[in-house]
């Protein structure tokens, strides 16, 4: 079974909008290389329509340009990538579908199907609580900045049940940027 992991970037009051005045000057190769781990894990993206779109506005030109970033640019483009839209897009990049139906049964198909490496998810915060609330996240892996962004879209909403987690790794970087890597679990003493 394939494991279904969200990536994001976060600010410290848990802000998941990254913004080029937040985000940028922390972005050093410790933190590359941590992307470039996370894409390792899967072989399949899983993006709403507003990642979606700011990929595909991004990635294919910079591909095209061959310039320092073509080569990840050139993997992201190579992974299929699954879009979940309430609306009719025009998927004109590589390896690209449109989710028919339901988000979380479409997930639930992913996890569930022999020839998938693994599902990964960057961003796309509205599919990561759909998911999350369904208990179909395997591992929440944040990128934790050392700034109060004080505005934008958070990651948790308000609502019920707590979302209970366990710390699997931990990592420090010299810039001040904490990864932490999470997997859902029960409350303390619940059996």
């Amino acid at each position: 079974m394939a494991k279904i992991i969200s990536t994001l970037f976060i600010s410290l009051d848990g802000v998941v909008e990254p913004d080029e005045s937040w985000h940028f000057p922390y972005f050093d190769e410790a933190m590359g290389a941590a992307v470039n781990e996370d894409y390792g894990t899967a072989d399949t993206l899983l993006l709403g329509r507003v990642t979606y779109d700011s990929f595909a506005r991004a990635w294919p030109d910079r591909e095209a340009a061959g310039g320092e970033d073509a080569v990840f640019a050139k993997i992201i483009g190579d992974l299929r990538k699954v879009v979940a839209s309430r609306q009719r897009l025009e998927l004109g990049w590589r390896n690209v579908e449109l989710i028919d139906g339901d988000l979380v049964a479409a997930a639930g198909a992913l996890k569930a199907d022999p020839s998938v490496k693994g599902v990964l998810i960057p961003g796309s915060v509205s599919v990561v609580r759909q998911l999350l609330a369904a208990g179909l996240i395997d591992e929440l892996r944040l990128l934790v900045h050392p700034v109060a962004a004080r505005h934008g879209l958070k990651l948790f909403d308000d609502g019920e049940p707590a979302y209970h987690l366990r710390l699997l790794k931990s990592e420090a970087f010299p810039t001040g940027v904490v990864r932490l890597i999470y997997a859902p679990t029960q409350a303390p003493g619940a059996e």
